[in-house]
């Protein structure tokens, strides 16, 4: 699957889609067996790119309305320079674990790390093949940026992704916990992951601190916006910080809480593993829930340029109205 181009189908924008950027004012989505959608109508109607890969893809970013970056199973990480209409492959989990064992052979592990068991752990992952995802991918600017996966894997780039170098010097993960998502706003900086695996950096990535949150369960994502942080994982669980305590949000569910987005007024809208979607007017602190979900499971949640909400998952792309905020 690593070297099948994804398949061209007719229904590609209903396909399971995994993750939503924005490309500019295009709307990028992908998904399963490597199919990637764009938009330019704010996900009114939508086609089908070339990939050249046919595994899961998960997530993707975009740096300028034209650079991006899709990251997926087998270690995948795709580039576009058209806006995500054609897709090149720039790494896999073979050379992934390659860039791993040698920054352990190097001595760049985090402090207190066991180098024996983390030799042991990469020359295993590398014996193993292309079988860790990529699940996460973000930039500072056009050079500095971060990519993080399954089993605490943490690449960085200081060349626009030219390059890319294992970082597992740079937080204290020695347990290899799964990081599902980055969040970054200007040089802040947040990793969340498995059994409430937070790491925070306030200096572009380049050092993190680990944050001590009131959840030891699963966070699968993160919104940064300024100040202020907010995690959301399994169980409706939900918190938010301006830098000190942790306070947990009222959300009224009990559902795991899939994706995240700030939106243009300063709000913040997340959705679920039901297809509910719940929206904060406070920074995070209380959510209410939203009309017009689709009632099935969500992966990705990104507003237009219309102001309307767009939502991924597993009957594809889809529009939803956003009307405006009543309440907290």
């Amino acid at each position: 699957m690593l070297e099948r181009p994804a398949t061209r189908t007719a229904k590609a924008a209903t396909s399971v889609m995994l993750g939503l950027a924005q490309a500019g004012p295009r709307l990028v989505a992908v998904g399963e067996r490597g199919i990637v959608v764009y938009s330019d109508d704010a996900g009114a109607s939508w086609r089908q790119a070339e990939v050249p890969v046919s595994v899961s893809l998960v997530g993707a970013r975009f740096v300028t309305p034209r650079d991006g970056w899709a990251v997926g199973h087998s270690g995948v990480l795709l580039r576009t320079a058209d806006g995500g209409q054609t897709w090149r492959k720039r790494l896999d989990g073979k050379a992934a674990a390659a860039l791993v064992l040698a920054a352990i052979k190097e001595g760049r592990l985090a402090p207190g790390a066991d180098p024996a068991r983390l030799l042991a752990d990469a020359e295993r992952l590398q014996a193993e093949g292309p079988s860790k995802p990529f699940l996460d991918i973000h930039f500072f600017d056009q050079r500095r940026g971060l990519l993080v996966g399954a089993f605490g894997l943490l690449f960085a780039t200081d060349d626009g992704g030219a390059t890319w170098q294992a970082a597992l010097d740079r937080i204290d993960n020695p347990q290899g916990k799964h990081l599902y998502a980055i969040a970054i706003d200007g040089a802040r900086c947040v990793i969340a992951g498995e059994q409430g695996a937070v790491f925070l950096s306030n200096d572009g990535g380049r050092t993190f601190s680990t944050a001590a949150t009131p959840y030891a369960g699963t966070y699968f994502g993160t919104v940064a916006a300024g100040p202020r942080t907010v995690l959301f994982g399994m169980r409706g669980n939900v918190y938010w910080s301006d830098g000190g305590a942790w306070q947990k949000s009222l959300i009224g569910t009990e559902h795991s809480l899939t994706a995240g987005v700030r939106l243009k007024d300063g709000g913040l809208l997340l959705t679920d593993e039901t297809g509910q979607l719940f929206r904060s007017g406070d920074g995070g602190q209380r959510f209410t829930p939203m009309h017009g979900g689709p009632a099935t499971p969500l992966t990705g949640v990104v507003q237009a340029g219309d102001g309307n909400v767009v939502v991924s998952g597993v009957r594809g792309v889809s529009r939803i109205a956003l009307n405006p905020l009543e309440g907290p």
